[in-house]
């Protein structure tokens, strides 16, 4: 079945259990106003109500207890570092424990529902592009299926950062590339927007500017604080670790300890909270993971360059739609090639898709359709089933067998996709147009 067919069965689906009357009132400004409201009001309900009894969620227990240890490694007892982040992590983490440990939690989705909130507005030029209506519904509804995740994480306030990012874009690569240095000094991955952003943009000065800017301020912050010794230290912080459960490339070893073959396990490393396997090779796999990451990040870097000045032998190519192609490649490849799998990695891929299809909706729907899906089996691995998963429960191992295997699909549909924006020949456009 071709794209063009299995869309039409889902539209036509779509609008058998869906009154017209509705899907008009919900693709307008208004109706995606009250999809947002109802969606992170559950949210917020669910925090206010966890902090009213004193309690977090997830990753927040750990962060309230480093903002209640003055994130000083000496009064901790035990567990991560709270330096495994960058530095500019530390100021929202210290900002929710500022009216102390009760309302952390809520204080902290307060947070990345305002940010949301920005995201979607930008995203749909504040509900005036309607064309974008759709964009934001998808949006929202992957945010409601990685809830668990993103509202408990610090890639929750780095999502809607790049999705503002890619939505400026290479109309203002100087303001998108402050928020890409913010993020990237918040949680690395938006490093790898930045990459892209830099190859794709014709003032390439802007982006390089913008990041020594928003780094001599984030030196200058650090200084003032007396933590500059450790300004660098969550580059060192993961690099002993081992293959992470959910990694994509720990597929083969998670199955050796589902059947019980050799000597692969999986275990608990309680320094870092993290699941891992080990097994026989899986130490030389954890070696090779940085240089297979560093070289596929090479790789698409130097496609997306390729592509943008082919791309103009041909009559020019559509710089945003290669940006935000580039985009979803490189945080892809920095999902797939990573030896950590935490699953809210998979809320670094939303940013370029929800803007992706803002852009051209056509285009984008397969890898819209394909995250969606990443996100429902991300969902039942976790919270849903982690327990059963971490032990050897072979349903869940191929629930996330199949996730990993839809994220490789997805990186190769995106590196074609690059590759088929440089050639910008009359094959090269239908093939892009049926994909």
């Amino acid at each position: 079945m071709s794209a063009d067919s299995f869309f039409s069965a889902l539209t036509r689906f779509r609008r058998r259990i869906l009154p017209d009357s509705w899907e008009r009132a919900l693709l307008t400004p208004r109706g995606l106003l009250w999809g947002f409201i109802l969606i992170h009001a559950g949210f917020l309900v669910f925090a206010l109500i966890l902090s009213l009894r004193g309690e977090a969620f997830s990753d927040t227990f750990i962060y309230r207890e480093w903002a209640a240890a003055g994130f000083d490694d000496n009064r901790l007892s035990g567990g991560p570092s709270p330096w495994v982040y960058p530095i500019l992590a530390l100021v929202p983490l210290f900002l929710a424990g500022i009216a102390g440990p009760g309302p952390y939690f809520f204080l902290w989705v307060l947070m990345i529902v305002v940010l949301d909130a920005i995201a979607l507005g930008k995203l749909t030029d504040w509900g005036r592009n309607h064309k974008a209506i759709a964009a934001g519904w998808w949006w929202l509804s992957f945010v409601l299926i990685l809830g668990w995740l993103g509202f408990a994480r610090v890639d929750g306030l780095t999502a809607p950062l790049v999705l503002i990012a890619l939505a400026y874009g290479v109309q203002r690569p100087f303001v998108a590339g402050v928020l890409l240095a913010i993020g990237t000094w918040i949680k690395v991955w938006p490093a790898a927007v930045m990459l892209s952003l830099f190859t794709v943009v014709r003032n390439r000065l802007q982006v390089v500017l913008s990041g020594v800017v928003v780094s001599a301020l984030v030196v200058v912050l650090a200084a003032s604080l007396g933590s500059l010794p450790k300004l660098l230290n969550f580059l060192t912080q993961q690099g002993e670790r081992g293959m992470q459960l959910e990694a994509t490339f720990t597929t083969p070893w998670l199955w050796l300890s589902v059947l019980n073959i050799g000597d692969s396990h999986m275990y608990m490393n309680t320094d870092i909270n993290s699941m891992q396997v080990d097994g026989p090779g899986t130490p030389l796999m954890a070696a090779l993971m940085q240089p297979l990451l560093i070289v596929a990040a090479l790789l698409v870097a130097g496609l997306t360059f390729w592509a943008l000045h082919n791309g103009n032998r041909f009559g020019g190519v559509d710089r945003t739609e290669l940006l935000l192609a580039g985009s979803l490649t490189m945080a892809t490849a920095f999902v797939v090639f990573n030896k950590v799998g935490s699953p809210q990695f998979m809320v670094w891929l939303a940013p370029a898709v929800a803007v992706g299809l803002a852009h051209s909706f056509r285009e984008w729907r397969v890898p819209a359709a394909m995250l969606i899906i990443i996100g429902l089996a991300t969902f039942c691995i976790y919270p849903l089933f982690y327990d059963a998963l971490s032990h050897n429960n072979p349903v869940m191992a191929l629930v996330l067998t199949l996730r990993n295997v839809l994220l490789v699909v997805l990186f190769c549909w995106s590196l074609r996709r690059l590759y088929l924006l440089g050639r910008k020949q009359p094959a090269a456009q239908a093939a892009l147009k049926e994909s």
